[in-house]
């Protein structure tokens, strides 16, 4: 995450503020400047081309601070949100910011990074959309199918993730983790179509046609391979290949986004931009800074921040998911 800073004042800001606590100015992020801008009283915002955008009408259900140009409407990110708790269901509803948060996080580094971010609304093949379901009532299994992501909201709440982290045996569990992965799933299904791009794909992941319930069970039943760490970034990467680039992918997007904060707060000073292939940028920048976080988490006496390693295999799997990345207009 980048560092803001109020317009009117110059007090630093994180991405969720939807007030400066210095001067009381209200807040509302613009998706086309990329940067979070002063609202009036009645939370509207005229931009350089005198567009007048409007806080999306969901601030006080989820927390969103996104503008629109519709008033009283909702903003884009909140356009991607097929399903949401219903009223009465007063656990879900609380879950539900937690989730909206992470998926405005993930849109807005999307963004950052180039990826177009279409709502299934717009394209109906080929769109994205988000199921944000309640598992208070029934069973939830998170997951992507055809642009449909669905996410468990009881991942919002941190004792359940750390019990379920604990019971799978996994290293890391958090909703922005959740939302990163099954973003993979879609943008391999989105992206990875040239016959050149499927067979590379299968030479570092392996053949996605694979039978997904077999490996599934598979997987369950035996563990991963013993030599597993040798060729993968984590244990469940194992599973099928499908899994093995949803997990890379999500560590694309965990490495660029943590250097970029490490960036803005002035703990390093590089320009991610500047290295090429990715590759280069992990080995020469991440592995480093990794280090460094993990020994200031240990010194708090808590775990590790990135309790990964990355083997050289992995360095190849990471060239190929940031080669998606389009190029700059």
């Amino acid at each position: 995450m980048r560092i803001y800073s109020c317009r009117v004042c110059g007090n630093r800001l994180y991405f969720e503020n939807s007030v400066c606590v210095r001067c009381g100015t209200g807040l509302g992020y613009s998706r086309d400047e990329r940067d979070i801008v002063p609202v009036d009283g009645g939370g509207r915002h005229v931009d350089g081309a005198g567009i007048a955008w409007h806080v999306c009408r969901n601030l006080g259900l989820s927390g969103c601070t996104w503008l629109t140009t519709d008033e009283g409407g909702q903003c884009t990110a909140c356009d991607l949100t097929r399903t949401r708790p219903h009223d009465g269901d007063a656990q879900g509803l609380a879950q539900f910011p937690v989730a909206e948060r992470a998926k405005r996080q993930l849109v807005a580094e999307l963004d950052r990074l180039g990826f177009r971010v279409v709502s299934r609304a717009d394209d109906p093949g080929r769109g994205l959309c988000f199921d944000m379901l309640s598992s208070v009532g029934e069973s939830v299994v998170i997951g992507h199918a055809d642009g449909v992501i669905t996410i468990d909201l009881a991942e919002a709440d941190a004792s359940h993730r750390v019990r379920v982290r604990d019971d799978l045996g996994e290293p890391y569990r958090t909703m922005i983790g959740h939302l990163r992965h099954e973003s993979g799933h879609y943008f391999q299904w989105l992206l990875v179509q040239d016959p050149a791009l499927v067979e590379r794909g299968r030479a570092l992941f392996g053949d996605e046609t694979a039978d997904y319930s077999a490996a599934i069970g598979r997987h369950y039943a035996e563990g991963p391979p013993a030599d597993w760490r040798a060729s993968y970034i984590s244990a469940y990467a194992t599973m099928h290949p499908f899994e093995d680039f949803a997990e890379t992918w999500a560590h694309f997007l965990h490495i660029r986004d943590t250097i970029e904060s490490a960036a803005a707060t002035g703990l390093i000073t590089v320009d991610p931009s500047a290295f090429s292939p990715f590759s280069a940028l992990v080995t020469r920048v991440w592995m480093p800074l990794s280090l460094g976080l993990n020994l200031i988490s240990r010194s708090l006496g808590d775990d590790d921040l990135y309790p990964f390693v990355i083997p050289a295999p992995v360095l190849d799997k990471l060239d190929f998911v940031a080669a998606l990345r389009p190029s700059p207009a």
